[in-house]
C-alpha cells in the first residue's frame, strides 16, 4: 500500500488519452507525412506511437541503428521495403517488423501506391528527432549527411556505416 493510500489521501488516476482520426501532431518530412498519436507524454515516456504515410517511390532515411530504443512498424496498407543490413524484406498490410536496439535498418516505399504504417518507439526518445528534422527541412534544403548524423546522435542513433 502506498503512503498516500495509508494516509487516506486521494490517489492520482492516470488520464486516458484519446486521439481521434483528425487529431494528433502532424510532422511533414519530404514526401512522408507522420501523425504523432502518442508522444510519450501519456505513457511516462515508455512508448510513443505514430502513423506514417509514405508517398509512392519514397526513399527512407539513411540506414541507421538506435542504441536505446526498440522501433516497431505495423503495415496498415501498401508495401514498405525494410532493409536490415544487406537484406531486403517487403512488408505488406498486416505485417509487423520489430527492430531491436543496435540493428541497422531503413525503409522505403518502392511501389507506385502510398503505404501507411504505424510505428512504435520504446521508449519515446525518437519522436523529438522527427520534430527536429522537420524544423531543419523547413529551410527548404535536405540536411547534409553530416547534419543528419549530428541530429541522430542527439537521440542515441547513428548512421549504420559499414553495417557491422
Amino acid at each position: 500500500m502506498t503512503e498516500e493510500a495509508e494516509a487516506g489521501g486521494p490517489q492520482a488516476v492516470p488520464a486516458v488519452s484519446v486521439v481521434g482520426p483528425d487529431d494528433g501532431e502532424t510532422i511533414v518530412l519530404g514526401t512522408t507525412r507522420m501523425r504523432v498519436l502518442e508522444d510519450g507524454s501519456h505513457t511516462g515516456h515508455r512508448l510513443a506511437i505514430a502513423e506514417s504515410v509514405l508517398a509512392p517511390h519514397t526513399q527512407g532515411p539513411p540506414q541507421h541503428r538506435h542504441a536505446q530504443h526498440d522501433e516497431g512498424f505495423y503495415i496498415l496498407s501498401g508495401t514498405v521495403r525494410f532493409t536490415v543490413g544487406n537484406e531486403d524484406h517487403d512488408a505488406t498490410a498486416g505485417t509487423l517488423v520489430m527492430v531491436p536496439p543496435g540493428t541497422p535498418h531503413t525503409f522505403a516505399n518502392p511501389t507506385g501506391q502510398p503505404a501507411v504504417m504505424l510505428s512504435t518507439f520504446t521508449p519515446d526518445l525518437y519522436v523529438q528527432y522527427f520534430r527536429d528534422l522537420q524544423e531543419g527541412l523547413a529551410g527548404g534544403r535536405p540536411p547534409t549527411p553530416e547534419a543528419h548524423a549530428a541530429a541522430m546522435s542527439r537521440y542515441a542513433t547513428e548512421p549504420a556505416d559499414g553495417l557491422g
